[in-house]
């Protein structure tokens, strides 16, 4: 008993302060460094401390923890992130207007805060953290989160980016099973989130299910951000699954039959999944569909998550017994010409 004490009482005196001195409101520092947002950046302000607080508190337990926020601007989620008590915050800005607002964060929380200039389009967050912060990918998610108001113009492209190397398990996820908590407009919230039959069903909202357990955390008004925006905003938390509801397939060749079969969204399967396969070799377009034994009559928003695996071994079985399918994409050899090994015999055609 005595050396639990003991040890609570060195943890609570390493333990980082969590409440801020006074500093300037949010607002202030864009007024004072006169920090127009920058439309090409797509940048909106969120000043509500209320609001920023609930973001942060959507992301769990921060205690302790290790954050990547990404896009901070003027620092209102940063401060937000810091009274929750993180033990480290790295900020991802490529704007460096906003260091300066930044270094009074930095300044108030020493230690805690590092800034680095640079896209997060191409930054390579695991350099962001230590690596002994890492935990196996079967146990809990580590003490590591990534959070972000991220531009509407990168959300879509970067949370692809992130869906694949959680998929290889490189960049933010070297640390274990790390947690995201972003936001979206609300449009692409509801694709990331939409369940089996729903209008909103989309290959977002494959590609991240079938990686993580998403949650819609709440709406923000577009009226609660400055400059406005035309639509609402949606937060959503991601938690990586120790198992993807689609193993043993590729995360490129996933995103390949699912893009295309989306591609003719209000159309049967059929007519999307088709464009996989050039028109000389429809046979394969059979073969796919045989055997998954998924309905080629469904619209892609009705199938659930098995018919997508069983779609997906099966483009894969397929690209493996006749290797040139990977390399097929009809939207840039339409009108050029591509070898295609022709219709096998029917003694010889594989089942």
């Amino acid at each position: 008993m005595a050396k639990q004490a003991a040890t609570a009482v060195i943890k609570s005196a390493t333990r980082p302060p969590m409440r801020l001195p006074p500093l300037p409101t949010t607002r202030d520092i864009v007024k004072l460094y006169r920090l127009n947002a920058a439309k090409q950046l797509s940048q909106n302000f969120l000043f509500d401390t209320n609001l920023t607080d609930k973001i942060v508190k959507s992301a769990g337990n921060l205690e302790g923890a290790y954050v990547c926020e990404v896009g901070p601007g003027p620092g209102g989620i940063t401060r937000s992130i810091l009274k929750a008590g993180a033990a480290k915050v790295v900020v991802v800005e490529l704007d460096k207007r906003f260091n300066a607002g930044l270094r009074l964060l930095s300044a108030a929380a020493p230690g805690r805060v590092e800034i680095v200039n640079a896209d997060i389009l191409t930054y390579n967050l695991a350099k962001a953290l230590p690596l002994d912060l890492a935990v196996p990918w079967e146990g809990d998610p580590p003490n590591v989160h990534i959070i972000g108001n991220l531009p509407f113009n990168v959300s879509t492209p970067l949370i692809i980016r992130w869906l694949e190397a959680l998929a290889l398990r490189t960049g933010p996820f070297v640390y274990g099973r790390t947690q995201l908590t972003l936001t979206f407009q609300k449009e692409v919230c509801e694709r990331i989130c939409a369940p089996p039959r729903a209008n909103q069903r989309s290959r977002l909202s494959i590609m991240s299910q079938y990686l993580c357990r998403v949650k819609h955390c709440f709406r923000i008004p577009g009226k609660c951000f400055v400059p406005k925006p035309d639509v609402d905003v949606g937060v959503v938390h991601f938690t990586p699954l120790v198992r993807p509801r689609i193993q043993g397939v590729p995360f490129k060749t996933v995103e390949k039959v699912v893009k295309h079969v989306f591609h003719l969204r209000g159309k049967y399967c059929r007519k999307g999944a088709a464009e996989l396969f050039p028109p000389e070799r429809q046979d394969l377009l059979e073969d796919l569909f045989t055997v998954s034994e998924v309905d080629p009559t469904v619209r892609p928003w009705q199938l659930t998550m098995s018919e997508w695996d069983r779609l997906a071994h099966a483009y894969w079985d397929i690209c493996q017994r006749e290797p040139w399918v990977s390399n097929y994409d009809f939207r840039t050899q339409k009108g050029e010409k591509f070898e295609v090994p022709p219709m096998p015999a029917v003694g010889e055609r594989h089942t």
